[in-house]
């Protein structure tokens, strides 16, 4: 058991982002010498990495910065690894031979945090289901706070927290690779499809890193999965606790589906309608399953049903995912920056009938691109391609639908500005990283809101 007291002890924080920086925070708290190192100059980090210099007790921080020195992953009791750092770090392999603990952020969390955790994880739709899990069990008038990838690093929680809290948790793959004793009371799977094949030596490895968020669970806890996913519905198999599913087009025996427009819950004893799917503000088919894992979730953790269609009525989504920004002389605006993989931008794509400006490119992951020539085809106007993906996104895309190049996102929103008319879409759903061009995606979605909004103005 790791000590709730770090008195004299050496932690090593490898990255100095947000995960990396609340871990940092805390140990200090528990009275740690830290030392937080970033491949990164003080000057490419969050402000928040100076200002933790500035507060934190006397000789009791040091910052490595601009890289890793290999002797202080040798000499230390506890190492914490953000997230964006790959679990393969060579660096992480002088510590685990010198017998030292290497742990995740959520990792070192777990370990100390009281409440009931639900851990939700996919390759796309986290968000947004993580956020509407918190609004519906807030709703129902039990304390919840959303945290991990959505924002706030779940150690953030961990001094504050109560036996009666709830903690809905996005989790990344990355953060699953290094869990050890972490076990969600609820896990969810909500998708499977490939992503980040450029850190995975394959899909069957990206899968792998995903369903760790099952591995400690027993018969006591709960395993969300979508029916409808084929590899999801594979990780079944896997699951050592109770399973529940949510479906669009089958009826599971225990979880969430859809018959005849309304959104019916299955506990094993009774069947209970929880809303009209029209309830539902938000666009796309992905959308409904994200709002149908929600809901399951929901109520395996206690939420009363009637407090549930309240929730999904105010839902009206998260920024950055399929968000509405501006109508400009009868054409749509809308900014999907989260979609940084394949599958998302198909996704958002679905939600529109047609006549689409799409807006993508960015820093490949490793994609293949050519699984967005059907929708492509059947939805798009035109592409405009930015960043370091475009000639790779081109080629994959060749023969679909008219492809122009852009310098940037500026000259991508005037091209589409120009080119769509009444009744037609603009969508920023760049099926890539942003890291070429901007800080994270959403500083990505913020610019093209701002383009936008400047554009509706008239300014």
């Amino acid at each position: 058991m790791i000590e709730r007291d770090y008195s004299g002890k050496r932690a090593l924080v490898v990255g100095a982002a947000r995960s990396g920086i609340a871990a940092a925070e805390f140990l200090l708290s528990r009275g740690a010498s830290v030392i937080l190192t970033d491949l990164k100059s003080i000057e490419e980090l969050p402000a928040a990495v100076t200002s933790l210099g500035g507060t934190a007790p006397e000789g009791r921080l040091v910052l490595e910065l601009g890289g890793h020195r290999a002797e202080s992953f040798a000499d230390c009791d506890l190492v914490v690894v953000s997230p964006g750092v790959p679990w393969s770090l060579h660096f992480l392999e002088i510590s685990r031979r010198s017998g030292i603990p290497v742990m995740t952020e959520v990792e070192l969390a777990f370990r100390h945090i009281r409440g009931r955790i639900i851990g939700i994880t996919g390759s796309n739709g986290k968000t947004t289901t993580t956020v509407l899990v918190d609004e519906m069990l807030r709703n129902t008038g039990l304390e919840c706070h959303a945290a991990g990838n959505v924002g706030t690093p779940l150690i953030s929680f961990a001094t504050s927290s109560t036996e009666e809290s709830f903690y809905s948790v996005e989790l990344s793959s990355f953060q699953l690779e290094g869990i050890d004793r972490f076990r969600p009371g609820i896990a969810a799977l909500l998708n499977l499809t490939p992503d980040h094949m450029d850190r995975y030596p394959g899909f069957d490895a990206y899968v792998e890193a995903k369903c760790r968020i099952f591995v400690n669970q027993g018969p006591a806890e709960f395993a969300v999965l979508n029916a409808d996913d084929p590899s999801t519905r594979a990780a079944a198999s896997r699951v050592k606790s109770t399973a529940f599913y949510f479906s669009r087009a089958a009826s599971p025996d225990l979880g969430a589906f859809v018959r005849c427009g309304r959104v019916i819950y299955r506990d094993g004893t009774r069947e209970r309608e929880l809303f009209p799917v029209e309830d539902i503000q938000l666009k796309g088919e992905h959308n409904l399953e994200n709002v149908l894992a929600a809901s399951t979730i929901a109520m395996l953790a206690g939420a009363a049903r009637e407090k549930l269609r309240e929730a999904v009525r105010r839902f009206k989504g998260v920024e950055h995912r399929l968000e509405w920004v501006a109508e400009i002389d009868g054409v749509q605006y809308y900014n999907d920056s989260k979609a940084t993989n394949v599958d998302a931008t198909v996704r958002s794509l679905r939600a529109f009938s047609g006549g689409v400006h799409l807006i993508a490119g960015g820093r490949d992951k490793g994609a293949d691109f050519t699984a967005l020539r059907d929708p492509v085809r059947e939805r798009t106007r035109q592409i405009v391609l930015i960043g370091e993906a475009a000639p790779k996104i081109r080629e994959a895309l060749a023969g679909t639908v008219p492809t122009i190049q852009a310098s940037g996102l500026a000259e991508a929103v005037d091209i589409c500005r120009k080119s769509a008319t009444a009744g037609e879409v603009v969508l920023l759903a760049p099926a890539c990283a942003s890291f070429d061009m901007f800080e994270n995606y959403e500083h990505r979605g913020r610019v093209f809101k701002e383009m936008v909004r400047t554009l509706a103005a008239g300014i």
